[in-house]
């Protein structure tokens, strides 16, 4: 089956372990956190721990689209990642990509990033207010946002799973992971605040967020605030209005 691959300059040295790394995913290698969706799998290259997500096959349309219109997710995930670590922004060093077509389909594809350390993720401050320094780190994450927002980053899956952070002596670094959807251009007052609309349904985290990006961007509290919640409201919304719509279509799959 022919093979695309692009290895990061700094290991192209490692090319033939990294070959023999995905030629042998199924059967070695530790698998690590949610495999619903796609395969996280840990090895060990040279004493270094690499984290190796295998995507599933799409369908057929996507196959199709994937083979000749459109980069594929690990492609994307490793070109993003190489530009987020020119631009100083968090992520998982990114290591390879690799990907396995037919003719005319697309079929396996694998992104190597390294495995990045990390003490919690964004989404255990939307359950655990006691957590230490709960509020400094919100306000840290909303001026991390703010940084990627002045490099023109938008990250279209900015949610609650999607940023690691690692506490560094009196700091936080955060990093982040899941990186195929992102968009990189000059971004609105709107487009801006929007993107904070997947991260929480805690009004008090809201008005943290806003309080810290308006002081950021030198906006009034309440102009970001009260577009900040208008978002989050309608995001969650949209989510539970389509997972009603799925529990209807499976009702009636099974009737």
């Amino acid at each position: 089956m022919p093979l695309t691959k692009q290895i990061h300059n700094e290991f192209k040295q490692q090319e033939t372990q990294l070959d023999n790394i995905i030629t042998n995913f199924d059967v070695e290698g530790e698998p690590f956190g949610n495999q619903d969706r796609n395969s996280l799998k840990l090895f060990n290259l040279e004493g270094l721990t690499l984290n190796v997500k295998s995507f599933r096959v799409p369908n057929i349309f996507n196959q199709i689209a994937y083979r000749f219109l459109r980069k594929s997710k690990a492609q994307r995930s490793f070109e993003y990642a190489v530009r987020l670590t020119e631009l100083s922004i968090g992520t998982p060093q990114p290591i390879a990509f690799y990907e396995f077509t037919t003719a005319f389909l697309f079929k396996k594809s694998y992104y190597i990033s390294e495995q990045q350390d990390c003490d919690i993720t964004y989404r255990e401050l939307t359950f655990d207010f006691d957590y230490p320094n709960h509020e400094e780190i919100l306000r840290a994450f909303t001026r991390f946002t703010y940084n990627l927002h002045e490099n023109n980053v938008l990250f279209l899956d900015h949610s609650p799973g999607n940023t690691l952070i690692q506490k560094v002596g009196d700091a936080y670094q955060f990093y982040l992971v899941d990186l195929n959807r992102m968009a990189f251009k000059e971004l609105d007052f709107e487009t801006r605040i929007k993107n904070f609309s997947r991260l929480t349904i805690h009004k008090s985290m809201v008005e943290i967020m806003s309080d810290e990006y308006a002081k950021c961007i030198n906006v009034d509290y309440k102009k970001v605030f009260n577009l900040m919640w208008q978002e989050t409201e309608a995001f969650q919304e949209r989510f539970h209005r389509k997972r009603r719509l799925k529990k209807k279509l499976k009702f009636w799959k099974s009737s």
